[in-house]
């Protein structure tokens, strides 16, 4: 959530900052009458209490100057004090109510884009930071796309998921299955040697926790919703990890925390229309290992760093080609003032697709969640900030394995970091 204050204090500038974002999306306007009508009803409320106030000390004393209580000056005086109070109650509901609107408004705005982000108008003009790996290693005539070659190995199946579910979930099948489980160990174990605290959260998520991070209200229709509770399918382990401390107010000793996660995760996002519509890279169900940090403001920038590098680490560990691009401000998420995403190389279909997007939200989360800290010998308290990225995303991932793993004789050889938890070279 963005600061009120900032955008009455300086909203061309924030308006001028949403720009970059959408040249049509954003309009702050609305916010800035309705904070101008609240803060007129405040001062005119805190004026009247004030008098309201006055004439009670003034009741008093002259009744301890021999006033009679009952007489026409105190009746007088009470009158008016009655009348200052049925106004003010009058303006109570009036400014609650203007309030609520402002902060259902504020709700609607995405985060402010960081200075250092590339200004942009879609994912067209994002910067390419740096490549590791040879992804030209095999020619992409030879590689079966991985639905294909994982079908063919009896470990991806995606019929007869139709049948239990709908389109967009699969099957995986013996060392299909065994696979995703030996890549969630190995992610994990690897986060939990970088410093990561594992926390094994809720699956179900209620309303307050997507608000807080941001998936409400704005993308609701993105999200499954449970019928008769007010819960809903995690999108992504950020949603729970965040929102462990969630109306907490932390020491800064405590800081920075760092969790990681695996859970699956649940999304009716599905993408462009006819993009990627077949394989592991678009699924309504998948599974994720998170990683979430709550830093104090001073170190954010370089724990983004740092929280793009344990994400790198797994590529490079798995030996998988990829590539580092940093988001311009047309094709930041909601919530990120600055992204950095990791995108691994699919020689099949000779391009690279997003295997993790590493944010860092600065306050925003912090704010809509009230989540804050307070340093020692200080008074008050701060918003931490909060990052977070995948680490990484399992099916986007074991689609890089079977592509760049397999072998001339149909077969796919297992990644070396791997065959520990597999107990087997090849599938």
């Amino acid at each position: 959530m963005l600061n009120l204050k900032l955008i009455r204090d300086n909203p061309t500038q924030v308006q001028k900052s949403l720009n970059f974002r959408s040249q049509n999306g954003y309009d702050i306007q609305p916010i800035v009458e309705l904070d101008r009508q609240q803060r007129q009803l405040e001062t005119q409320r805190s004026h009247l209490s004030a008098r309201g106030n006055e004439i009670g000390k003034e009741i008093g004393q002259k009744i301890r100057n021999g006033s009679d209580p009952k007489g026409e000056e105190i009746l007088a005086l009470r009158e008016s004090g009655n009348q200052i109070k049925a106004q003010v109650a009058e303006l109570e509901p009036q400014e609650k109510e203007l309030k609520a609107k402002i902060n259902e408004l504020l709700l609607q705005l995405p985060n402010l884009p960081h200075e250092s982000t590339p200004i942009g108008k879609d994912e067209s003009e994002n910067v390419e930071i740096r490549r590791w790996g040879d992804e030209y290693k095999t020619p992409s005539e030879k590689i079966l796309p991985h639905w294909e070659i994982g079908e063919q190995l009896g470990i991806l199946e995606f019929k007869r998921a139709v049948k239990v579910a709908q389109s967009r979930f699969v099957n995986l099948i013996g060392a299909g299955a065994a696979l995703e489980r030996a890549l969630i160990n190995f992610m994990l174990d690897s986060q939990i040697e970088a410093g990561y605290i594992e926390v094994m959260p809720p699956v179900l998520v209620n309303t307050d926790s997507l608000t807080g991070t941001g998936q409400l209200p704005k993308f609701a229709e993105d999200s499954f919703k449970c019928g008769d509770d007010d819960l809903w399918l995690t999108p992504t382990a950020e949603v729970p990890l965040t929102n462990l401390y969630r109306s907490e107010v932390v020491t800064d000793s405590e800081l920075p925390i760092y969790h990681c996660a695996y859970t699956p995760c649940f999304r009716r996002e599905a993408g462009s229309a006819g993009k990627d519509t077949r394989g592991l890279i678009r699924l309504h169900q998948f599974n994720k290992v998170e990683l979430v940090k709550l830093v104090h403001p001073e170190t954010s920038e370089a724990e983004h760093q740092s929280l793009v590098q344990n994400a790198e680490a797994i590529l490079q560990a798995l030996k998988l080609p990829y590539r580092v691009i940093e988001l311009c401000t047309g094709d930041l998420g909601f919530g990120a003032a600055k992204c950095y995403d990791l995108e691994v190389w699919l020689p099949a279909a000779g391009a690279y697709r997003e295997i993790s997007s590493c944010s860092n939200f600065f306050d925003f989360q912090a704010r809509r969640a009230n989540i804050r800290f307070k340093e020692a010998g200080k008074k008050g308290t701060q918003y931490l900030h909060t990052l977070n990225g995948s680490g990484l995303a399992i099916g986007r991932t074991m689609a890089a394995v079977l592509e760049n793993y397999q072998l001339p004789n149909g077969t796919v050889e297992v990644p070396e970091v791997l065959q520990p938890y597999l107990k087997r070279e090849v599938l």
